[in-house]
């Protein structure tokens, strides 16, 4: 059984007590923050959005049983970046399945600005995913408007209060479908003066009264190079004038540390060698299971990985020889019309392949053909190119996807790829 009070973010008393990690297996954002600058390649900032490198799902796990045989009492995994969780969705979903699998004690959180945790929720809970964090910062569109940039959601972009709406709905559906599962909900929000200082106190009445269990309250820290590195932080007599506020509506976090995208050890302080080892897995190229020797690949030519899985009526089968990747076969994908029955049957006939390599991918199919142990890989770009990347562990080059998509027949969309 997973106990919570392990979890040093949650609980002030095991903040001392039990070490945690967070992977730095999601890069890429769906929202921009006018407060937030992801960093990759950074050693010297303490902020959330920065990282000293990034894993893949299967550097992420080796990282941790390594982490594990150091720290015995690391208690906790999260995903928090440097990016959103959920604007990488299927690193996040491998990520947290390969954990899972082994360690399953391990406390398993997730930290996102909400937009697209929904489609998901089902098989976190399945995963038995015990604490996610969403960060809201108001509850009126006119006021966020001018804390993000942009918003992108189901392939389209959004500005403005119409962006800000659309962010505010998904998370308001993300804490509702969280809380129906019993999963812990913190929020976040980032105190910013003279834009939502003066409005933390409703956000708090109104998520406890959606069933979320603590608030952390966070002041902005002006990051250079961002549209709010100007501004004013709030200072210490306004955050304890806000946290007492929050307090008769909700429990408030008073310990929380900033923590990096890949923070180690205790809350606070983090463990100085880690930073070495996570640079030493970056740079690893881990092993594949010999027994699935093939790659599966979506293309609608035969040269470029640019077909949503959907669409494809079947797959080229690769393999890896001293004489370069050959085409094993052209296999055929299960017949449409019969929902999750189809994704299942796919997972199985996939059986002696290590990945998918796909140009896009539902939360479904992602999640069932996902539990098949089958790495899934979404790009867009050269088949050897992703080839590379699964055989040799190389960075991916991608394309843009106005480059390479071409929709099939019957399509009835606008070119830029399916949802």
């Amino acid at each position: 059984m997973i106990d919570i009070e392990k979890h040093p973010c949650f609980s002030k008393e095991a903040k001392g007590k039990y070490a945690r990690v967070h992977l730095p297996v999601a890069p890429k954002c769906n929202i921009q923050c006018n407060y937030c600058k992801r960093d990759n390649d950074c050693v010297n900032e303490s902020r959330p959005g920065v990282t000293s490198k990034i894993l893949s799902p299967e550097q992420a796990l080796t990282y941790l049983i390594k982490l594990k045989e150091k720290m015995p009492h690391l208690s906790v995994v999260g995903i928090a970046g440097p990016g959103d969780p959920f604007a990488n969705p299927v690193e996040t979903m491998t990520t947290l399945r390969l954990i899972r699998r082994e360690f399953p004690e391990m406390i398993l959180c997730l930290s996102s600005n909400g937009l697209n945790v929904a489609p998901y929720v089902d098989e976190l809970a399945e995963l038995k995913v015990s604490h996610v964090t969403i960060t809201m910062n108001a509850l009126d569109p006119e006021v966020t408007k001018d804390i993000y940039k942009w918003v992108r959601f189901d392939k389209r972009g959004y500005i403005g209060a119409e962006g800000a709406k659309l962010l505010l709905e998904k998370q308001l559906e993300a804490i509702r479908m969280l809380k129906m599962y019993g999963i812990t909900v913190k929020i976040n929000t980032i105190v910013i003066p003279g834009i939502n200082d003066h409005l933390v106190g409703e956000i708090a009445k109104s998520v406890k009264a959606m069933g979320a269990d603590l608030m952390n309250t966070i002041p902005l820290y002006p990051v250079a190079g961002t549209p709010f590195e100007n501004m004013e932080e709030p200072s210490p007599a306004m955050m304890k004038e806000i946290r007492s506020t929050i307090s008769e509506h909700i429990k408030p976090m008073t310990h929380c540390a900033r923590c990096r995208a890949d923070a180690v050890g205790l809350l606070g302080k983090d463990d100085p060698e880690a930073a070495k080892l996570l640079s030493d897995i970056a740079n690893l190229s881990v092993s594949m299971d010999e027994n699935r020797p093939f790659v599966a690949v979506a293309s609608n030519e035969g040269m470029l990985v640019n077909q949503h899985l959907g669409e494809a009526d079947s797959l080229y089968i690769y393999k890896e020889t001293p004489s370069g990747y050959r085409l094993v076969e052209d296999r055929r994908t299960p017949p449409s019309g019969t929902g999750n029955l189809r994704w299942e049957a796919l997972g199985k006939s996939l059986h002696d392949c290590r990945a998918l390599l796909v140009g896009g991918i539902g939360p479904s199919p992602s999640s069932i053909i996902g539990r098949s142990g089958i790495k899934i890989m979404e790009m867009t770009g050269l088949i050897d190119d992703g080839l590379d990347a699964i055989f040799k562990g190389k960075s991916l080059r991608t394309m843009k996807k106005a480059d390479v998509f071409r929709c099939g027949a019957e399509c009835s969309g606008t070119g830029t790829g399916c949802g």
